[in-house]
């Protein structure tokens, strides 16, 4: 079994920044997706960045120049990272770390972001 855990939310002025970190435990060597999601309020839920195993990254739509995905490796436990800059008011939302192997999806219980003055 795999665990997420996410953290570093919370209420930050337009313009500004937050890290979000997640914490991948577990059985977690077949990994090679990981993804940040967000649902926005009476919203669905919505892709926001993706980093795959030995590939790419990829930020989707208005994520791209401002915000940046990454990830460490360590024997016990990894973290998968979002770096958001220049935050938008429409940025509010829960954030959801995701992972995924061949046969499973999990994810995190979601941190909640508000951009705010």
């Amino acid at each position: 079994q795999v665990q997420l855990a996410e953290s570093g939310g919370g209420v930050v002025q337009p313009g500004g920044s937050l890290r979000l970190s997640c914490s991948v435990s577990g059985a977690r060597a077949e990994l090679n997706v990981y993804d940040w999601y967000r649902q926005r309020p009476g919203k669905g839920r919505e892709l926001v960045a993706t980093i795959v195993d030995g590939g790419p990254t990829t930020l989707v739509g208005d994520a791209e120049g401002r915000f940046n995905i990454s990830r460490d490796k360590a024997e016990n436990t990894a973290y998968l990272y979002l770096q958001m800059d220049s935050l938008k008011p429409e940025d509010t939302a829960v954030y959801y770390c995701h992972a995924q192997d061949r046969r499973n999806h999990y994810w995190g219980q979601g941190t909640q972001v508000t951009v705010s003055s």
